[in-house]
């Protein structure tokens, strides 16, 4: 981004959205680095009006302990040496005399203790950004440039200790500095004229590049929830029905190690929650040899669905997506060959389609990486780790529900179990995740943030309820989150989402039916928008109403009871204060 398109950025008339105060911690000057970091949140949060604080020159630790006491929705820090110790600075005055050495480190030891527990301080609601120092230490030590100093060692080592304790935070997300050093080099990071006239100390690309990894961090984009790949020359080297199930390969003697490591990578991912399917034009018996070979990295338990057979790539994509129940613009699709890419991307807008680099390493790593960075989250839940296998028997579902009798009589032989979870304790990190990833089953579309959240579970009056879900074929885990207030005898309803994996099993018709009766109101009315993406919630309130709603609506106990179908679930309440 250059610096005239962020001035563009910031000036341009604020949307109407709820406000996203920001505080810019910095010792320096921030001029530029504001800019861009307020024109990058801006482009991340579009309809959200973002305001950008700064604190005052000289003062990081400072304006961090005021923080605690001023709303906030986000803290950015920008550390740097001279936050540690003045004479760490090509400003400052001070002689570089060798014998303060000793006496930086444990003044810098100090102050890092002071800005940890600041940071500890600020309220669990706040979402922190944190980078660490990138610019060179003066040329204040004793030994050549091209040896590291026992001082500077000194000063890494309480740096590392000082990460280490603040990133236990989970609302604290440190900048990658291995990352951030791809797309800005050390060695074009600092600018010494700006620094001394102005107080400045960083170039204008690396002030764009620290502020978008700021940005990102502050407000992430939702990960993608997929990966469809292709077999051949992709997943592993060779054409398996030309050489045959036993000479494809993904071997380091062979000079093909670089299909081990993407199978390694959606191995990983995997194992994390991400759905790995395959789309290749292929036999399915030549395709089954091949995944049965001991030496395979990605087992084939691993993956669901297989699509393998001569029909055209984006159909087979088509009939994954439907089986996930996912939107294209959550997936990645990965094959080799740029006229297959093409008409999947075609067919499929909003889908991120890579090339597979067979035998370019350079671009190899990096297709490992941006897989990597599309589908990284920064922590693993146990409702993740149950997606594949909810899938699987949801598919068996879906096939024994067409085998029944009556749909009543199978959903009796379900054996299902809801446990609802009522009161501020179930708004734990998994409730605000189902919020913000949820698009087919959500009321209206809202993302909270986490200072947004807090502030809905904290009104007066508010409701809060998440349900999980499992019957005989295994558990969903958390699959639905609803938030209000009730006033009276009427619900008002702010947010209700649902996880695709929960369809057709009636569990919205239960989740109402345990608000009316438990909460024992007579109304609710739904904060209701229709999207581009919620129709099966369109369609659901249709079969209650009677008609498609296209806005904010009103159901009471009545309504609904009329029109409820037999419910047969077996539910548990857990009721926190």
């Amino acid at each position: 981004m250059r610096l005239a398109e962020a001035l563009n950025i910031i000036r341009a008339p604020a949307p109407n959205g709820v406000a996203f105060p920001v505080l810019l911690a910095a010792g320096f000057t921030p001029l530029h680095l504001k800019s861009f970091f307020h024109a990058h949140l801006q482009q991340a949060l579009p309809d959200r009006p973002v305001t950008v604080s700064e604190g005052l020159y000289g003062d990081l630790c400072g304006a961090l302990e005021r923080a605690a006491a001023t709303p906030l929705h986000g803290i950015a820090v920008a550390l740097e040496w001279p936050d540690l110790d003045p004479r760490l600075s090509y400003r400052s005055a001070c002689r570089w005399s060798v014998s303060m050495g000793q006496d930086i480190i444990l003044t810098a030891s100090e102050a890092l203790e002071r800005i940890a527990a600041a940071l500890e301080n600020i309220p669990a609601d706040v979402r922190m950004t944190l980078s660490l120092p990138g610019l060179p230490l003066p040329p204040f030590f004793p030994a050549s440039e091209r040896q590291a100093s026992a001082a500077e060692i000194a000063l890494s080592d309480r740096l590392s200790s000082f990460c280490a304790r603040v990133s236990r935070r989970p609302d604290l997300f440190v900048v990658n500095p291995f990352r951030l050093a791809v797309e800005s080099p050390p060695a074009g990071r600092f600018d010494l004229q700006s620094d001394l006239v102005l107080g400045f100390p960083y170039t204008v690309s690396h002030a764009s590049a620290l502020a978008a990894s700021h940005a990102l961090l502050m407000a992430p984009r939702q990960p993608r929830k997929g990966i469809i790949t292709d077999l051949d020359d992709t997943l592993w080297d060779g054409v398996a029905g030309e050489v045959g199930p036993d000479a494809v390969s993904w071997d380091l003697s062979r000079h093909h190690h670089l299909h081990a490591l993407y199978q390694n990578l959606l191995l990983s991912l995997s194992e994390q929650g991400v759905l790995v399917g395959v789309a290749s034009k292929n036999d399915p018996a030549i395709v089954e040899r091949c995944f049965a070979r001991a030496d395979i990295l990605l087992r084939a338990e691993k993956v669901f669905p297989f699509e393998v057979h001569w029909g055209a790539k984006s159909r087979s994509v088509a009939r994954i997506l439907q089986t996930w129940n996912i939107a294209a613009d959550s997936v990645i699709f990965v094959d080799d060959s740029p006229m297959e890419l093409a008409e999947v991307a075609a067919a499929h807008p909003g889908m991120e389609c890579l090339r597979f680099p067979k035998g370019d390493y350079a671009a190899g790593l990096d297709l490992l990486w941006r897989i990597r960075d599309l589908c990284g989250k920064p922590a693993i839940s146990p409702d993740d780790v149950l997606r594949l296998a909810s899938l699987r028997q949801g598919a068996e579902f879906r096939r024994l529900s067409q085998d029944a009798v009556t749909p009543d009589e199978f959903l009796r032989q379900a054996q299902a179990a809801i446990s609802c979870h009522f009161g501020p304790g179930a708004g734990d990190a998994r409730a605000l995740e189902l919020v913000n990833k949820t698009n087919q089953f959500n009321l209206n579309g809202a993302r909270r943030t986490e200072a947004d959240w807090r502030c809905l579970l904290q009104q007066p009056d508010g409701v809060l309820a998440v349900l999980g879900y499992e019957d005989r074929f295994g558990p969903l885990g958390k699959i639905s989150v609803i938030q209000g207030q009730r006033r009276d005898n009427v619900l008002h309803v702010n947010t209700w989402v649902m996880s695709c994996r929960a369809f057709s099993r009636r569990i919205e018709y239960q989740c109402l039916h345990v608000l009316f009766e438990r909460l024992g109101v007579e109304t609710m009315l739904f904060d209701f928008t229709p999207t581009a993406k919620n129709r099966p919630l369109q369609e659901f309130f249709e079969t209650l109403l009677g008609f498609m709603p296209e806005g904010p609506l009103t159901l009471s106990r009545r309504e609904f009871a009329a029109r409820c179908p037999a419910l047969f679930h077996a539910v548990s309440e857990h009721w926190e204060s």
